[in-house]
């Protein structure tokens, strides 16, 4: 794992330095950083901090296409995809689900993530039986990660009830239940198979949404977290904000700064239910929001305020959520995007010393780690070598330097772009793919015929 990198140019944590070297400690640390060297070691053009994908819920990746046409209903939704998504899991197995969990992995790398936050929820057996081993799925997950190389920070779900009004789990949703006991269980026997996974691996808590938990599930979900993060969805449909508002008295985003501790350990997904008074409470709390902007237009979610956020102060990471679309050029491009239309303008995230494709790496990387509890998101010595170097050869690139090259890559470029990726350390993707691909590919490519003619 140690080696020294070379670089024409890299994004540090002061700025864009010339002729870097960097090398690698023998545990997959940034051992030092020198500008203005030699060539030497492997020869690269521009070297980038890799971001943490904070926000995956692998299964759904086989889902990916099955859910665009037009059912029965007069008006489809979020509310009709959820219903198909939970006849889709009664089929998934765990050799299924550990099958497309490499597949999602292998392609977040290849768009250029070092790390994943997988937000784990798929627990038990289609009748909500438990597995033998409370933690079957989770170490699924973390055999994935083991062939891939991808960092994991694992965020086992507690999910309790259909609704707000405590009413039991449909069909589609017993595999995901648990009470605090049999939660506290799966999480011990997660923290077990995490911690005998790799040093750069990590564990959190993550109560589903206050439509799935009870207030006084927060707090036992942040007892059981202890020093770890916590992450939950929060505020992404309108229906959810006219629920949560009868049975508590308050939106979602209001009442859960009025009544939990939010702070940095936080990371609240989507919010894209926000007056502009919840947009600066969530910004001042120090929480990451968790933007998944491909999934968010998939679905119908809405658009966050992410000007008036990143305004205030506020710290962001991005997610591919249900694994549609893995892209992670795509997702930051779709964030921004999403600000024009909305004020139809341009450059909206900009600021007058940063270009937006600067502003929306630089707040992907740091956001990401906070929020996967990593030591990562810079290039600076002591922490976890998360890297990813670009394509000289692509033609968009040609001649680009600084802030331009992100702006290039985000808003002209693709995963073509993306070169090699290394996670604290381990160097698997090269020349654009996974050192791995084909047998993880195949082996999803059965998979996904078998679901194919089960569905």
């Amino acid at each position: 794992m140690q080696g020294t990198l070379w670089a024409r140019q890299a994004l540090l944590p002061d700025g864009w330095a010339k002729d870097v070297c960097v090398t690698l400690d023998a545990e997959g640390r940034i051992a030092t950083v020198t500008p203005d060297t030699a060539p030497q070691g492997q020869r690269l053009d521009t070297l980038l901090p890799a971001p943490v994908n904070l926000h995956s819920h692998a299964f759904q990746r086989a889902m990916a296409g099955m859910t665009e046409a037009r059912g029965p209903d007069p008006r489809d939704t979020f509310w009709t995809w959820r219903r198909l998504m939970f006849r889709f899991l009664e089929h998934l197995t765990p050799d299924h689900a550990r099958a497309i969990a490499a597949m999602v992995q292998m392609e977040m790398l290849e768009a250029g993530y070092a790390a994943i936050a997988e937000f784990h929820y798929l627990h038990h057996q289609p009748d909500g039986t438990p597995y033998d081993d409370l933690a079957e799925m989770a170490q699924g997950h973390c055999a994935a990660a083991e062939e891939t190389g991808i960092g994991l920070t694992l965020l086992p779900v507690l999910y309790r009830y259909g609704g707000l009004d405590r009413r039991a789990l449909a069909p589609g949703q017993r595999r995901f239940g648990n009470g605090p006991d049999r939660f506290a269980a799966l999480f011990d026997a997660s923290a077990k198979a995490i911690a005998a996974l790799r040093a750069d691996s990590g564990i959190g808590v993550a109560p589903h949404s206050l439509r799935a938990v009870q207030p006084e599930d927060l707090a036992f979900c942040a007892d059981l977290a202890g020093d770890r993060v916590i992450h939950m969805h929060l505020a992404e449909q309108e229906e959810e904000v006219v629920e949560v508002e009868a049975a508590l008295g308050a939106r979602p985003v209001t009442w859960l700064l009025d009544n939990a501790p939010v702070s940095e350990r936080w990371c609240l997904i989507h919010c894209t239910q926000m007056t502009p008074q919840e947009t600066t409470g969530l910004a001042q709390s120090g929480a990451v929001a968790g933007l998944c902007p491909i999934t968010e237009a998939s679905l119908g979610d809405g658009i966050f305020d992410g000007a008036r956020y990143l305004t205030q102060g506020g710290r962001f990471g991005v997610g591919s959520d249900s694994n549609i679309r893995i892209s992670l050029v795509e997702e930051l491009r779709g964030f921004e995007y999403s600000q024009r239309l909305r004020d139809r303008a341009r450059a909206v995230l900009a600021t007058p010393t940063r270009s937006t494709g600067r502003v929306l790496w630089d707040g992907a990387v740091a956001g990401g780690a906070q929020a996967a509890g990593r030591a990562s998101g810079a290039i600076a010595p002591g922490l976890w070598a998360d890297l990813v170097a670009l394509d000289a050869q692509q033609p968009d690139l040609a001649g680009r330097v600084g802030d331009m090259t992100l702006d290039t890559l985000v808003f002209a470029g693709d995963h073509r772009a993306i070169r090699d990726v290394w996670s604290a350390g381990r160097h698997v993707v090269r020349a654009g793919a996974h050192v791995n691909r084909a047998a993880i590919v195949a082996r999803f490519a059965a998979v996904q015929r078998q679901l194919q003619a089960l569905m």
